[in-house]
C-alpha cells in the first residue's frame, strides 16, 4: 500500500476539482449503517466521466489532507468457510465478520455486516484495538453473538482469521441527499501462503443509499455500466482458492479478474505495518 498506482492517480485526478468534506460531516449526514448497496466495476478510462456527471452536490471526504486512504481488512470464518457458503447459496440470513484497519489514520473497528430485508446491509461497529485486529477478543465475540441472536436468532460460531484484503478508497458523498459513493483500487488479497492482486484498471464504484437508486446509479447506469455480483470477501477467496465453488462470481472474475497475479507466501498482517498512527479515526 505504499506509493500511488496508475489507478490511485486516475480517481485522485478526477476529483480533484470537488470540494473536500471532513470525516465529522460525512457521520453526521451520511452515516448509512442500514443502506442499499450496488457494486460497479468501471474501467480506468471511464473514472472521469463518472466523476464529471455527478451533482454539483457532491463532495470528497478528506483526512489529514489525503483523499486516498489506506484500508486493510482481515476476515474471520470457519475452518469449512460457513460465512462464504451462505453467501454461494444466496442464503437470506447470511453474514461477514471482519475487523477494518484505517492504516492512515492506525484505528480499527471490528465490524459485523447482515443482510436484512429487502437486500438491506445492516452494518453492526465496535471501536477495536489494532493490535487484536487478527483475532477475536472476548469483547468481540460478545458483541458477534448479540448482532446475530438478535437479527437472526443463531449463536455465534467459532470464527478465525482467513484472508486479508488491503486497498485504497476514495469515498464521494452527497451531502444534501445522503448518498455515498467509495471508490477502491489496488486490491491486494492474502491467506493461506497466497496473495492475489486486482483492480489495477477499473474502479470498485460502490453506491450506498437509504433507497434502492439515486443519482449516482443513474449517472453509472448513463455510462452503459450496470451492477455486478461481488464481495471483496468472496473474490478473495475465490482468487486464493482457485478450486472453490464460485458461481454466483464466475462471470466477474473471467470478466474482471482473469488478469490477477499470484504469488507466495504471503505475510500476516503487522501492527508495524499500520501508516502513520495518526490516532484519528477514518470509520466509514
Amino acid at each position: 500500500m505504499t506509493g500511488w498506482s496508475r489507478a490511485s492517480a486516475v480517481v485522485a485526478g478526477s476529483v480533484a476539482g470537488l470540494p473536500a468534506v471532513s470525516l465529522a460531516q460525512v457521520i453526521e449526514r451520511s452515516a448509512l449503517q442500514e443502506r442499499i448497496d450496488h457494486k460497479y466495476l468501471v474501467p480506468l478510462e471511464r473514472f472521469a466521466e463518472l466523476a464529471a456527471r455527478l451533482p454539483d452536490t457532491y463532495a470528497v471526504l478528506e483526512i489529514d489532507q489525503l483523499r486516498g486512504l489506506a484500508y486493510e481488512s482481515v476476515y474471520f470464518d470457519t475452518p469449512d468457510l460457513l460465512t462464504y457458503r451462505q453467501h454461494l447459496q444466496g442464503r437470506r440470513r447470511r453474514y461477514k465478520v471482519r475487523t477494518r484497519a484505517y492504516l492512515d489514520s492506525g484505528t480499527c473497528m471490528f465490524e459485523v455486516k447482515l443482510k436484512g430485508r429487502r437486500e438491506q446491509t445492516i452494518k453492526a461497529r465496535l471501536p477495536y484495538p489494532v493490535a487484536d485486529r487478527t483475532h477475536i477478543n472476548p469483547q468481540a465475540q460478545a458483541f458477534l453473538a448479540g448482532q446475530l441472536r438478535e437479527a437472526y436468532g443463531q449463536p455465534a460460531p467459532q470464527l478465525a482469521a482467513r484472508l486479508t484484503t488491503a486497498y485504497r478508497r476514495t469515498t464521494l458523498v452527497d451531502l444534501q441527499r445522503g448518498t455515498r459513493l467509495t471508490c477502491d483500487v489496488d486490491l491486494t488479497c492474502a491467506g493461506g501462503g497466497k496473495v492475489a492482486v486486482g483492480l489495477s484498471r477499473h474502479v470498485l464504484v460502490e453506491t450506498k443509499l437509504p433507497v434502492r437508486h439515486g443519482d449516482a446509479d443513474i449517472a453509472l447506469r448513463s455510462l452503459g455500466l450496470r451492477p455486478v455480483e461481488m464481495s471483496k470477501y468472496c473474490v478473495a477467496v475465490a482468487l486464493l482458492h482457485p478450486g472453490i465453488r464460485r458461481n454466483p462470481w464466475h462471470r466477474t472474475l473471467q470478466r474482471y479478474f482473469a488478469d490477477a497475479t499470484q504469488s507466495a507466501p504471503s505475510r500476516e498482517p503487522n501492527p508495524r505495518s499500520l501508516g502513520l498512527l495518526r490516532g484519528r479515526d477514518a470509520g466509514i
